[in-house]
C-alpha cells in the first residue's frame, strides 16, 4: 500500500513546522511548502533524519501559477495525496479602519483568504484522484470566537471567511469523502508576530488587563506550536472519520475568557 502524503503550507516555521513533523511522524511522507528556501529545507531534513520522506516546495500560496506547479511536483514525487493542511497565513496590519489602507486590506485578503482559496482548489482534484482525505484550515480565535484584538480587522474577516469556507465546502466535498475542518488557536508561541504591523493601538484596544494572564488552562502563558499540531494530526488521522465542516477551537480557554 502506498504511503499516504500530506502538503502542508507555512511549513518552514510555527504551527506549519511542528505539523508536518507530527505528520511525518505518523507515517505520511510531507511536501513542505512555503516562501523561504532555508526554512523549507532544514524541517525537510529534520524529517528525513526521522525516516521519512519529505519534499521542500518553495512557492507563494496567493499565487495561482506557483501553487498549481508546487501541487504538481508533489504528485509526480509521491503520486497521491491524501491530507492538505491550509496554514500558512500573515497577521498583516492592524490599524484603525479610517487608517488601514486598501493596498494593506488586499495584502491580507490575498495572502490568508484567497490563498486558502486556492490552497483548496489545486489540491482537491488530486484528493478525489485519491478517493477522499481530510483538508485542515489554520484559522484563528480571532473572527470566530474573539473580535478584541485591536485594529486587526483585515485579519478577523480572512479567519471568518475560513471557517465559512470550511462550513460551506463540508457539504460540497462530502459525496467524494473528503473531510474539511478549521482549527482556531488562540496565543501560540511562534514567529507570526513578525509579520505584524501594528498602528493607533490606543484608537482601537479594548481597555482590559488579565493580571493572571489570558490562557486560563496554562496558568496564562501561550500554547505551543506542537498544541495545535496534534490537533491537525487528529483530525487527518480516520479516527476523525465522522468530522467534518467543524472549527476546533485551541486557545486553552481563551477565547471565553475574552
Amino acid at each position: 500500500m502506498a504511503t499516504n502524503v500530506a502538503l502542508v503550507t507555512g511549513a518552514g516555521s510555527g504551527i506549519g513546522r511542528a505539523a508536518a513533523v507530527a505528520l511525518a511522524a505518523e507515517g505520511y511522507s510531507i511536501g513542505a511548502l512555503g516562501r523561504t528556501a532555508s526554512e523549507l529545507e532544514d524541517v525537510v531534513r529534520q524529517i528525513e533524519a526521522s525516516g521519512r520522506n519529505a519534499i521542500p516546495l518553495e512557492a507563494d500560496i496567493s499565487n495561482e501559477d506557483q501553487m498549481h506547479t508546487a501541487v504538481d511536483d508533489l504528485i509526480a514525487r509521491f503520486g497521491r495525496l491524501d491530507v492538505v493542511v491550509a496554514n500558512a497565513g500573515i497577521n498583516g496590519v492592524w490599524a484603525p479602519i479610517d487608517d488601514l489602507t486598501l493596498e494593506e486590506w488586499d495584502q491580507t485578503i490575498s495572502i490568508n483568504l484567497t490563498g486558502t482559496f486556492l490552497t483548496i482548489r489545486a489540491t482537491v482534484p488530486q484528493l478525489k484522484a485519491s478517493g477522499g482525505g481530510s483538508i485542515i484550515v489554520v484559522s484563528s480565535i480571532n473572527g470566530t470566537r474573539t473580535f478584541t484584538t485591536p485594529g486587526a480587522t483585515a485579519y478577523t474577516a480572512t479567519k471568518a471567511g475560513q471557517v465559512a469556507m470550511v462550513q460551506q465546502l463540508a457539504l460540497e466535498l462530502a459525496r467524494h469523502r473528503i473531510r474539511i475542518n478549521a482549527v482556531c488557536p488562540g496565543e501560540i508561541d511562534t514567529n507570526i508576530d513578525a509579520n505584524t504591523a501594528l498602528r493607533g493601538e490606543e484608537e482601537t484596544a479594548i481597555p482590559v488587563i488579565w493580571p493572571e494572564g489570558q490562557v486560563p488552562i496554562t496558568g496564562g502563558t501561550p500554547g505551543h506550536s506542537e498544541d495545535v499540531a496534534s490537533v491537525i494530526a487528529f483530525l487527518a488521522s480516520d479516527g476523525a472519520r465522522h468530522i467534518t465542516g467543524s472549527p476546533l477551537w485551541v486557545d486553552g480557554g481563551q477565547g471565553l475568557l475574552r
